[in-house]
């Protein structure tokens, strides 16, 4: 081997093992989960609000006092809100007796809902939103607008649990009977 060839070797040599220590860290380093979080602080208790429901009926939050209010902001268009629609449609029947009550706030057009709602069999409120919903939503804690969106208040208004995105049976039961 020539003796200018020994530095090229020589610094390929260490670019190579430079990557394959790179690569080794990457692999077996410890996994940092994110900070990160699409819910922000929310208000502390339910605000007032009133929307109309699939009738044209104005609905208003007092309606649902001394109750454990689950609020849900939600869209025909959303995946995880179609998936999520059986299982309130489910544990509204299985709780109503005991104090429970699910409203829904669609962000979407009436006869959507109106559609949605007849062939899912929703058996609670139904209410149509627009931008003051998006507003109420963000109050609550809803810092990027996701959907669907889950605000469980106790039976005194105060806010117990928020989450953005779908909810787990496993989750929404813990809460609802935590509250009972």
């Amino acid at each position: 081997m020539k003796k200018s060839s020994r530095p090229v070797l020589f610094i390929s040599i260490l670019i190579l093992a430079a990557c394959a220590g790179w690569v080794g860290y990457q692999e077996f380093a410890p996994q940092r989960t994110p900070s990160f979080s699409f819910v922000g602080e929310g208000l502390e208790r339910l605000p007032a609000f009133s929307f109309p429901d699939l009738e044209g009926v104005t609905r208003h939050h007092d309606e649902w006092k001394a109750r454990v209010l689950i609020v849900n902001f939600w869209a025909t268009w959303c995946p995880p809100c179609r998936q999520e629609m059986p299982l309130f449609v489910e544990t509204q029947e299985r709780y109503r007796a005991q104090g429970v009550q699910f409203v829904a706030i669609a962000i979407d057009d009436r006869d959507l809902v109106k559609d949605f709602s007849d062939v899912y069999g929703i058996n609670f409120p139904v209410v149509i939103g627009g931008v003051d919903a998006i507003q109420l939503s963000t109050s609550l804690g809803n810092k990027f607008g996701t959907l669907p969106f889950t605000a469980i208040f106790d039976r005194s208004g105060r806010t117990r649990y928020v989450q953005a995105g779908e909810i787990s049976h496993e989750t929404l039961e813990r809460q609802i009977l935590d509250l009972l």
